[in-house]
C-alpha cells in the first residue's frame, strides 16, 4: 500500500508519542513539607487527579502528618502503575478506565475520589452517530477512561473495535491529531478535550458517562503500591490522613479547592471550574459511609465486570482484596 501524506503525517505523530509520554511521567518535581517520611505521589493536570495534592501542599498537610511529599505529573494512570511496580513512585491516581490494573492485582486502590463524568467519544463535525465510525480512525490512549467510554459507546451501538480503526495515542498527541484531522474519532475526556474544541468548534460527543450511570459508576481513585501498603501500613495511614483532610477542605470550600488546583497546574481557574463540574465531588463522611455499607466495593465489582466483558481481565482480584477500606476508614480516627 503507498504511503500517503496522511499516513506519513500520523506516523510522526505517533513516533513522537513515547518521547512526550516519558517527558510526562518525569513530572513536574514538586516538592511540599519539610521534614518527615518522603512520600513520591503522582497525579494528573486535572481537577480530579490534582485537587487534593495542591490543597495539601497549600495548607501544609504532608508536614502536619509528619511527612514530605514529591508530586509527579503524569498523562494518565497506567504510566503510574507501571511506576509504583517499578519502585518510582509510591502512591498515585487513576481514573475510572485504568481499574482493571489494581483488579488484576498490580496494586491497592487505597480511596476512592470522585465519581467521573469527563469522558467522552468525539468525532469530527459531520459524524452523528457510532455508526458512522465504521472503517474510520479513532484514536485512544490505551487502557485509560478514554479507552472504556469507547468501548461502551461501540457496545450500545453493537459495534466491536473491530469496525474500526483503533490507534493507540498518547493524550497530547490525540489534540493535534484531532484538531488537524488527522483521525476521525477519539475515546477521550475533558479538561484536554476542551483543547480541541477550541480548535474545532463544532466537534460532535457521541458518548459520554452519564449515558451508561444506570448501569455502571465510575469512580477515579488513589493507588498506592502493593508492597508498601502491606508492609508499611502506618505510613499509609498517614498520607490516608492527608487526602482525607484535603477531602474535607475540597468538600467545604469549593471555590478555594478550584483556585489552588488553578494554582497548582498554573491554568485560569475558570477552566478548572468547569472541568469539576463534570464530577461529583464525594465527602470523607460520605465516602467513609459509602465503603462500610458496601456501595464503594459495588462500584469495583461493576467495573471488574466490564472489564472481564470487554476481555480486558479474565479472572479479576475481588475489590474487598484490592480496595484497602478498612485502613481509608481507620486513618480518620
Amino acid at each position: 500500500m503507498p504511503t500517503t501524506p496522511t499516513r506519513r503525517r500520523l506516523t510522526a505523530t505517533l513516533a513522537g508519542a513515547a518521547a512526550l509520554t516519558l517527558l510526562a511521567a518525569c513530572g513536574d518535581g514538586s516538592s511540599s513539607g519539610a521534614s518527615g517520611d518522603k512520600v513520591r505521589f503522582g497525579y494528573i493536570n486535572d481537577f480530579n487527579g490534582a485537587s487534593l495534592i495542591a490543597i495539601a501542599e497549600a495548607k501544609g498537610l504532608w508536614k502536619k502528618h509528619g511527612l514530605s511529599a514529591e508530586s509527579k505529573v503524569f498523562t494518565n494512570g497506567p504510566l503510574q502503575i507501571q511506576a509504583l511496580g517499578t519502585d518510582n513512585l509510591d502512591f498515585g491516581y487513576i481514573g475510572p478506565g485504568a481499574m482493571w490494573l489494581p483488579a488484576s492485582g498490580q496494586a491497592k486502590v487505597v480511596a476512592i475520589n470522585t465519581l467521573g463524568n469527563s469522558d467522552r467519544v468525539l468525532a469530527q463535525p459531520g459524524i452523528t452517530s457510532m455508526r458512522q465510525l465504521e472503517g474510520k480512525t479513532v484514536a485512544v490512549p490505551e487502557g485509560t477512561s478514554g479507552d472504556m467510554i469507547l468501548s461502551l459507546a461501540l457496545e450500545k451501538a453493537g459495534m466491536t473495535k473491530e469496525d474500526l480503526k483503533v490507534v493507540p495515542m498518547d493524550p497530547s498527541t490525540i489534540v493535534s491529531a484531532f484538531s488537524s484531522q488527522q483521525i476521525d474519532a477519539a475515546g477521550f475526556w475533558y479538561p484536554a478535550a476542551a483543547t480541541i474544541k477550541k480548535q474545532v468548534p463544532d466537534l460532535v460527543e457521541l458518548a459520554k458517562n452519564a449515558d451508561f450511570e444506570q448501569d455502571i459508576s465510575f469512580p477515579t481513585a488513589f493507588v498506592a503500591n502493593n508492597k508498601l501498603v502491606a508492609e508499611q501500613p502506618d505510613r499509609t495511614k498517614k498520607v490516608l490522613a492527608v487526602l482525607r483532610e484535603a477531602m474535607a477542605f475540597r468538600a467545604d470550600h469549593p471555590d478555594e479547592a478550584i483556585q489552588l488546583t488553578a494554582d497548582k497546574l498554573k491554568i485560569p481557574a475558570d477552566q478548572v471550574e468547569a472541568d469539576a463540574a463534570n464530577n461529583k465531588v464525594l465527602g470523607v463522611a460520605e465516602l467513609d459511609k459509602l465503603t462500610r455499607d458496601g456501595t464503594v466495593a459495588k462500584w469495583l465489582q461493576g467495573m471488574n465486570d466490564y472489564f472481564v466483558g470487554t476481555g480486558k481481565l479474565k479472572k479479576p482480584v475481588d475489590p474487598k482484596t484490592y480496595y484497602t477500606g478498612d485502613l481509608f476508614t481507620g486513618a480518620g480516627k
